[in-house]
């Protein structure tokens, strides 16, 4: 690991000052990511700034019945939070399908929106990869690519976005907010991460010095149930091969209101508008969530070796909209 210079800071000014005019400098949440990849030598920040002791560690209730989530509030902390539990169990159910007990006590919520792509390719500096060093190549196009994209890929790069509560966010329709030399700003979070395209090095619009400092969740609509599900190679600390997370509302028999996003299908959480057209005012039944996920998946482009997302995809949408649709059969 190379030397670098090492910051903790008190307040969102500060952080933001230290890292002005510094395009080597990163900030430290939990870390859980970030220094992976420093000894993984895919990183080499000049500069930490230590962001953990901010005053952003708080789940606080809006007037509008919404929650603001601070962004360093642990991974355990929000899963565990009473209103995260009682009225978004689809975002506490997708933080606790991650990762393993210790680093939800470590990583923090805005790291994990900004956590990395776990593609071998990324991770190996003896191996080309546009994602880490723009104009390489991208060889798990051809090569080891079971794990990754099926939905929104380029030539560029087939990478996944790994996180779980990024997908849950999705669903809810959160907000992510940003501090930065310009000012604060607000970003829906469906459109906070990139697609590669041509720049796959851009995970997300984050712009250079900005600080993520916290997240805001919509009223729940009432009468709605939610849900996340996850389909990995390991029954835990494994990355999703595929995952949905939904919202329904059903009212005598008809759909009133769906959100339906995937994850671990494209390089950024998959919010599944075609399914979701679908869906509204249509009788809650197994043939409109096949036909629902039918829509969206007809855009999927798979690699050799990772068709069977596809499928898995499907029965995961289907089986989680019928549990969610009928409680009395839900497992």
């Amino acid at each position: 690991m190379k030397p670098f210079g090492y910051v903790q800071v008190a307040s969102v000014e500060e952080a933001l000052r230290a890292v002005a005019g510094q395009p080597g400098a990163r900030f430290l949440g939990g870390g859980t990511n970030l220094v992976d990849l420093m000894k993984l030598g895919v990183e080499s920040p000049e500069l930490l700034v230590d962001v953990t002791r901010l005053p952003l560690d708080r789940v606080e209730e809006l007037p509008d019945g919404g929650l603001r989530i601070g962004a360093m509030v642990r991974n355990s902390d929000l899963a565990a939070a009473v209103p995260v539990r009682d009225r978004y169990p689809v975002v506490s159910q997708a933080l606790l399908a991650g990762a393993s007990g210790q680093l939800r006590n470590t990583a923090t919520t805005g790291g994990n929106l900004l956590q990395r792509t776990r593609c071998l390719y990324f991770q190996d500096t003896a191996k080309p990869c546009n994602k880490r060093a723009p104009g390489t190549g991208c060889p798990a196009r051809e090569g080891a690519h079971r794990d990754l994209a099926v939905l929104g890929h380029s030539e560029h790069c087939v990478a996944t976005q790994p996180s779980d509560l990024a997908v849950a966010l999705a669903a809810v329709d959160a907000t992510v907010h940003l501090r930065g030399p310009d000012g604060e700003r607000s970003v829906p979070v469906t459109d906070f991460h990139r697609l590669p395209g041509d720049r796959p090095d851009q995970d997300t619009v984050i712009r250079p010095g900005e600080l993520l400092t916290a997240l805001t969740l919509p009223p729940a609509a009432p009468g709605a149930r939610s849900r996340y599900r996850k389909a990995r190679d390991r029954a835990s600390y494994a990355f999703a091969l595929v995952s949905v997370a939904a919202v329904l509302e059903v009212r005598d028999g008809v759909v009133q209101r769906a959100a339906l996003a995937f994850g671990g299908l494209a390089h950024r959480p998959w919010r599944a508008r075609a399914a979701e057209e679908v869906l509204h005012g249509a009788p809650a039944t197994e043939d409109t969530f096949a036909r629902a996920a039918d829509a969206e998946l007809a855009a999927a482009r798979p690699l050799r070796d990772n068709g069977f997302k596809v499928p898995l995809a499907r029965s995961l949408a289907v089986g989680v909209l019928a549990g969610l649709a009928d409680p009395a059969t839900d497992g």
